[in-house]
């Protein structure tokens, strides 16, 4: 309701109440149109609207006042409502950010927060900084003492955490008697696993230091010949302890400890990739699983110290790995080491690994009784697309007798985890990543599959190749069972819950267990590669056919194929075998998953096969059984260090998946089914080859 002006007209003497007039429908609407137009109108356009309105010019004004009056109200009460609301929010926010930060703790010793107050506690920061200098001192001198020279004075004010710059890890193996609750109910035995944190500016220098006497060390060592290495048979060679001891004494032996065994070799060898492919390997951690999944079952990197130059020259890591022998009964080796990278000339590299013990800052860590001492390799560009490598292992062991008798030879030996080893494996997945990459420019083969087809069944088979490795990890994390059998007979067991892309969800039981053969490796391999009816159980016995195939490198005996079984029925003709296998001087592999139709069709289409739900990978890993003086085990006594085989190490391993809900339970009679499936194709494999 709008006010009127007031009337000229008065009673003589008496004053009237002022009139009020409202204004017609059709008067508000031309008025609010015009102030939407304009608020503030002037006299010209006043006297033009009171005509058009039929009301007085000073009607008109006072009712453009109002309504500005009245907008200008509206927006202070919108902007209050929206301040107070904001108010409130802010409020609640410092309210639970004050009730966090009374339930944060340390992460490195889990303690409450301190008081502001007791920062300001002159003896207290006395005490404090006594304890650091201490502490400053101790690290000083024992890098001193690694290094063999005095450390470089760092700035005072620099303090240093409980970091110990000693060694990584080897965990043992513990089986229980029998299946426990947490197999029972399915739960996963794999925890999450924690790393240590970031690594403090104060602690840079001394790693930057270590490196680098590391990366000469290693150079020195590589390049050098007799006496300091001594050739076993096949260009293999091994460390003379002495003279090596009289070059280094800072790693002599007056300064190991009791029960301290050394495993210390060097090969070289040509492999099919170039340097800085091979470099950008070394220090991606991803890639450092995929290039090596028969080695190391786990690897992180945790700080970048140094990124390095333009390609890669001076980058300094600070990485962990878990090395294993693809066996649930021989103990996996957990590392924390710095890796150093040096272009040392034009065309050749150097790849630098040393120890570091961080198990003060990881709750999961366990004392060393692993360490790598200058170890790594270096690498010499080719022109023809080939690099020439020099690799070095070295590491000191502590309790080399708590390996699993089955693998304590291979251990003790040092081909377990020898330069040999490694190359070997390197020569042998270069030459499948050479093969990735060649199938681009490959005919269409006589069965109809396209390059494409090829390049996604060989991603495919490598994921599950992958899956298969890490199964067989027997760290800590990695929980086995024993559920039948004693001793070397004994039948393993793990379960976990699958999810993810590219894997099937549910939950997954793992089976396992590792016998000898009295025959060798190449027979064991080509036994398992071409007789599949005499082994595999699920088989029935039929004939297996080769839908396609495809080879991975120099060796026939690496490959990737498809299989069908014939006479099967309706339900499980449906179904394909995806196998690899593959073998080098290290040992072999035989790994298969079943694979259903329509997902075959999507991979030989070329489609990315990422995503592509494959079973549970099953199989055999084969190595040789070498023998060291005084080994009891098996029907020869008389060896050497040499590397000379005496059978074969066969682990067989079962992945199935037992329900497809994450939240099933394991029951016992899937547990009894895995273990009669494993029993039965290791009685077959003995029938035949023994």
């Amino acid at each position: 309701m709008d006010f009127g002006e007031e009337p000229d007209n008065w009673s003589n003497g008496n004053k009237r109440k002022k009139r009020y007039h409202r204004h017609t429908p059709r008067q508000i609407q031309l008025l609010e149109s015009m102030f939407k137009e304009c608020p503030h109108p002037d006299e010209k356009q006043r006297l033009h609207l009171s005509r058009e309105v039929g009301l007085d010019p000073r009607q008109i004004k006072f009712w453009f006042q109002n309504r500005r009056t009245q907008m200008k109200t509206q927006h202070e009460r919108a902007d209050n409502c929206f301040l107070r609301a904001e108010n409130d929010k802010i409020r609640c926010e410092n309210i639970a950010m004050r009730e966090a930060l009374k339930k944060v703790s340390c992460p490195h010793c889990g303690a409450p927060p301190i008081p502001e107050d007791s920062y300001f506690d002159e003896q207290k920061l006395r005490m404090e900084n006594t304890q650091l200098k201490e502490e400053l001192d101790r690290v000083s001198s024992l890098t001193s003492n690694y290094m063999g020279r005095p450390m470089t004075q760092l700035p005072p004010a620099l303090s240093f955490s409980s970091l110990d710059l000693t060694v990584g890890g080897l965990r043992n193996l513990s089986v229980g008697p029998s299946l426990d609750l947490d197999l029972l109910t399915g739960g996963s035995s794999n925890m999450a696993f924690s790393f240590p944190t970031a690594i403090s500016e104060m602690e840079r220098p001394i790693m930057a230091e270590m490196a680098a006497a590391a990366m000469d060390e290693l150079v020195k060592i590589a390049q050098s010949e007799e006496p300091l290495w001594v050739e076993v048979g096949e260009g293999r060679e091994v460390l003379s302890l002495d003279v090596y001891d009289n070059l280094f004494p800072k790693h002599g032996s007056q300064f190991r400890g009791p029960g301290i065994q050394i495993e210390a070799s060097r090969d070289s060898g040509l492999v099919c990739m170039n340097a800085t492919s091979l470099v950008d390997m070394f220090l991606d951690s991803r890639k450092w699983i995929e290039f090596f999944p028969t080695i190391v079952s786990k690897a992180r990197t945790i700080d970048i110290l140094a990124d390095g130059l333009i390609g890669r020259s001076g980058s300094l890591h600070l990485m962990y790995e878990e090395l294993h022998v693809l066996s649930p009964v021989a103990p996996t080796r957990e590392l924390y080491f710095l890796r150093y990278c040096r272009q040392i000339e034009q065309d050749l590299w150097a790849i630098a690994d040393v120890s570091v013990d961080l198990s003060r800052d990881n709750q999961f860590a366990t004392p060393s009784s692993t360490r790598r001492l200058p170890s790594g390799c270096l690498i010499q560009e080719i022109p023809n697309g080939y690099s020439k490598i020099i690799w070095v292992e070295h590491m000191e062991i502590e309790d080399r007798n708590m390996v699993h008798q089955l693998y304590r030879d291979l251990v003790i030996s040092g081909v377990a985890f020898g330069a040999h080893r490694w190359l070997v494996t390197l020569q042998r997945t270069c030459e499948w990543f050479a093969c990735l990459a060649a199938v681009a420019n490959s005919p269409r083969d006589i069965r109809g599959v396209t390059p494409e087809g090829k390049r996604s069944m060989m991603k495919l088979s490598q994921k599950m190749v992958n899956n298969f490795c890490a199964s067989l990890s027997a760290s800590q994390m990695h929980k086995w069972t024993a559920i039948s059998g004693v001793n070397d007979d004994s039948v393993l067991v793990t379960v976990h819950r699958s999810c993810g892309p590219g894997q099937p969800s549910g939950v997954v039981i793992c089976a396992a267990t590792s016998i000898w053969l009295p025959v060798s490796c190449e027979r064991v391999f080509n036994f398992l590669k071409e007789e599949r009816p005499q082994w595999d159980v699920l088989s029935s016995g039929n004939s297996v056919h080769e839908v396609t195939s495809m080879t991975c490198g120099s060796n026939a005996g690496n490959c990737i194929s498809l299989l069908r079984v014939s006479g099967l029925n309706t339900s499980q003709n449906s179904m394909l075998i995806l196998q690899e296998t593959c073998t080098d001087a290290s040992g072999s592999l035989v790994v298969y998953s079943p694979i259903e139709f329509n997902y075959i069709n999507i991979v030989m289409s070329g489609e990315d096969p990422s995503n592509i739900p494959l079973q549970p990978s099953s199989g055999f890993t084969i190595l040789p059984d070498v023998r060291v003086p005084g080994s009891t085990y098996g029907a020869s006594t008389s060896s050497n260090l040499t590397g000379n085989t005496y059978g074969s190490l066969v682990t067989v391993a079962f992945q199935i998946l037992v329900s497809s809900l994450p939240s099933a339970k394991l029951n016992v009679e899937s547990v009894s089914t895995v273990n009669s499936l494993i029993n039965t194709t290791v009685q077959r494999i003995k029938a035949a080859l023994t």
